[in-house]
């Protein structure tokens, strides 16, 4: 990624952050007010979409978390298939550190929930909870200190992200998929073949993608696979490159879906479920496995897994510290990574889909209480990190020592 590009992603991502945070404040403010009955009546509102026999009614909640959530996904993709092809993760250097501290970034969060929460069925299904990084949320901290963060340190930061969405939906797709439709599956797979095979044709026509990529959508929507898988898979088959001089049809989508996902469907998700009424909650749900297990995910077992196997990794020398960097400021990243806000609500409300109002209550609970210690504690390590008085009264003290 050149470093211009990667400048304006990170001021994007840190300015949504800031969204992401007012979209939250107000979510548990409305639903902690007189206001509370209409916020729920909103996200209950059901929406109706019919085309002959082919009908989609859900309710408003269910539309933002299955449909708008979808194109977030897509835009993930897009930006992996990126990354993969002529980014940061093409090449084996930059790869294998942010990998391995995403590995033990997503075992680590995933055992210690599970350890809460074991020979419990009904809650056990949560264990993938803690183990998503927030990137929007983890960039904007870091963009609080400003130029004296390295830019190897933000691309290293952004590299374990994009790790822990890829590893977010392959969860998602093999331990939350429902009852599948063999019919609908397959229909999915013969649109998601003719994109493909569209795009070794040279075919560049955007408009042709998103026709297909609908379908698709409803398709897998119909299946019992979680809709938004669709997107990812979609984002997948849109060409990069082209043989004539036209603009790459991925970088113009990217570019153009980046703002409304940063800007309105993310914000518009953590209000519609960041909303936790703390009316007649029980203590249970306040302090029981599911809040405690994921909050100690997030907090603790996200900084013990990135910062343990990158620390391995080093001294085995395996891969290099980013450039500008310090063991000090890989811890403050570290826990940067348990921020899980917009992707552990998401994986929440699928593993708790079901699930009785304490669980729903538990999870929002836990992944707030997690998200906001991390973002304090990383912060705080990493202001100290790169505090330039502090450097500086180091430096003099080693030139005395030295002389």
């Amino acid at each position: 990624m050149p470093v211009a590009a990667l400048r304006n992603f990170l001021r994007l991502e840190s300015s949504a952050g800031v969204l992401l945070v007012m979209a939250t404040i107000a979510a548990l403010l409305v639903s902690n007010s007189p206001l509370a009955g209409l916020y729920g009546r909103l996200l209950d509102v059901p929406l109706v979409i019919a085309l002959g026999d082919l009908v989609v009614n859900k309710p408003l909640l269910l539309w933002i978390n299955d449909g708008l959530m979808a194109l977030f996904f897509f835009l993930i993709g897009l930006e992996v298939k990126r990354e993969i092809l002529e980014g940061q993760l093409s090449s084996k250097d930059q790869l294998l550190l942010p990998a391995a501290g995403a590995l033990g970034g997503f075992l680590v969060p995933a055992a210690l929930y599970a350890a809460f929460n074991w020979g419990n069925p009904e809650t056990i299904d949560g264990w993938a909870i803690p183990a998503a990084t927030d990137i929007a949320f983890a960039l904007g901290v870091l963009m609080l200190l400003g130029s004296r963060v390295p830019i190897a340190l933000k691309m290293f930061l952004t590299s374990i992200a994009i790790f822990d969405d890829i590893a977010a939906i392959v969860v998602i797709a093999i331990f939350y998929t429902q009852d599948l439709s063999l019919f609908a599956l397959l229909a999915g797979a013969f649109g998601i073949t003719s994109l493909v095979v569209l795009n070794r044709l040279g075919v560049t026509r955007i408009a042709v993608y998103a026709t297909i990529g609908l379908v698709v959508w409803l398709c897998v929507l119909k299946s019992g696979v979680h809709a938004t898988l669709a997107g990812f898979a979609v984002a997948c088959t849109v060409p990069l490159r082209t043989e004539s001089t036209a603009p790459s049809p991925l970088r113009h989508l990217e570019h153009s879906l980046h703002p409304w996902v940063a800007y309105l469907i993310l914000p518009l998700f953590a209000f519609a479920n960041a909303g936790v009424s703390f009316a007649g909650i029980s203590t249970d749900a306040l302090l029981g496995p599911v809040s405690i297990g994921i909050a100690a995910g997030l907090l603790f077992g996200k900084q013990v897994g990135v910062f343990g196997v990158v620390w391995l990794a080093v001294r085995l020398k395996l891969a290099q510290l980013p450039k500008g960097s310090d063991w000090l400021s890989i811890y403050g990243v570290a826990l940067l990574t348990g921020i899980g806000f917009t992707m552990s609500l998401f994986i929440g409300s699928l593993a708790f889909e079901r699930g009785a109002f304490d669980q729903l209550a538990a999870t929002r609970v836990g992944v707030l209480t997690g998200s906001v210690l991390s973002a304090i504690a990383g912060y705080l390590i990493l202001r100290h990190a790169f505090n330039p008085h502090e450097k500086t009264a180091q430096e003099h003290t080693k030139e005395s020592m030295t002389s």
